[in-house]
């Protein structure tokens, strides 16, 4: 059975879409959260449709829980692009770009839910299920401590030098925060170099990508949106990202992945946990 909000999930997308020629206000400049509610009501239907569970129709708790913290950690990023600026909304910098705060907290509290939906429904395709690696691969305490150092540099080199070292902003999180999962016994990426299992690592690398190009396809046709100021690799375009800047949606989404667990076990109740 297809859940009715996936239905209503296709129409907010579809009117979208229609609206990006038409421009019926404040339809057109509030977009972004009618279009990504409703590509996360939709595949959550889909999820439903293939699975019988979702987050919808059997966790909304949890559902309403990824909203909040999509919320708080794209802020963090926020913060940081003060400091490396290789992104701006209609010309707006610096501390101006942080304008309007329960407005964009409705934007990015559908981050996170986008990228777990897109990663459910891969999983509930059976997509990845038989990858896996050939070989196993141990990681010393000395190399997970190794990469927490990594990571710790890498949050704090973009926001002194951003010139040269802003694409790590979007890998200093996975560095820092799933060593820490992995030390503690929480689900995480690194565990997989042992257990040669590629399904989750793969699962959350496809959906960052997927949800990457549909963050820039819609962007491009919108009348409030935002643009790219990156150094050096600021070339080929696709849509308003260059080409390049699309492999950046991958370490975000295993950021998100190590941040969600990391958050989550502080608090969790032996639930069963995401991807």
């Amino acid at each position: 059975m297809f859940k009715w909000y996936g239905i209503l999930g296709i129409v907010l997308m579809i009117f979208v879409e229609l609206n990006f020629f038409l421009k019926i206000q404040p339809f057109a400049t509030y977009y972004f959260i009618l279009v990504w509610l409703g590509y996360i009501l939709f595949l959550d239907a889909l999820v439903y449709k293939l699975s019988q569970t979702s987050y919808m129709y059997d966790q909304r708790k949890k559902l309403l829980w990824l909203f909040v913290l999509s919320a708080a950690v794209w802020w963090l990023y926020e913060f940081i692009n003060i400091y490396v600026g290789n992104w701006t909304y209609n010309s707006a910098t610096g501390w101006a770009a942080l304008g309007g705060v329960l407005r964009k907290s409705l934007y990015f509290s559908t981050v996170i839910p986008a990228i777990f939906e897109t990663a459910e429904l891969l999983k509930a395709l059976h997509i990845f299920d038989k990858f896996k690696l050939k070989h196993k691969h141990k990681v010393s305490k000395a190399g997970i401590y190794l990469m927490i150092s990594i990571g710790i540099l890498s949050l704090v080199l973009p926001m002194l030098w951003p010139k040269y070292f802003f694409p790590l902003v979007w890998l200093c999180f996975f560095l820092i925060l799933d060593p820490i999962n992995y030390l503690h016994g929480e689900p995480n990426l690194i565990k997989h170099l042992y257990d040669r299992n590629l399904s989750i690592p793969l699962l959350v690398t496809v959906s960052g990508l997927i949800c990457g190009f549909f963050w820039e396809f819609w962007n491009f046709f919108a009348l409030s949106k935002w643009y790219y100021h990156i150094p050096y690799v600021g070339f080929l375009k696709i849509f308003e990202m260059p080409l390049l800047g699309y492999l950046g949606y991958i370490p975000f989404a295993w950021s998100l992945y190590a941040i969600y667990h990391f958050i989550n076990s502080m608090h969790k109740k032996h639930e069963k946990d995401i991807i």
